[in-house]
């Protein structure tokens, strides 16, 4: 089974919890953001980042997180949703399911 990491505030996290995913971490501090999502880089499964946090990497920690094969970064929220799961879609199958 894949491993799912979710990366967020303590409020995006909750509803991870409620459906019993087990490896969160709240970031309270964003300055240690950087170090938190390059240390997760290599391990395989699934990370889930909140999208306000992702936004706020260094373009350098980005292009990372951009070529990883293992895990694959999702980011969730604000206005990352519809475009990145097209994307998602879109490469995986080779197909453009919204046109």
């Amino acid at each position: 089974m894949s491993r799912i990491t979710v990366v967020g505030d303590p409020d995006f996290n909750l509803g991870f919890r409620l459906v019993g995913i087990r490896d969160i971490i709240d970031v309270d501090d964003e300055e240690k953001l950087p170090e938190i999502v390059e240390s997760l880089l290599g391990r395989e499964g699934v990370v889930v980042i909140k999208y306000d946090f992702y936004k706020k990497l260094p373009i350098q920690v980005k292009m990372k997180v951009e070529e990883s094969l293992e895990p694959t970064f999702v980011k969730v929220g604000g206005e990352a949703g519809v475009e990145e799961l097209r994307d998602k879609i879109r490469r995986a199958i080779g197909v453009d399911l919204w046109k």
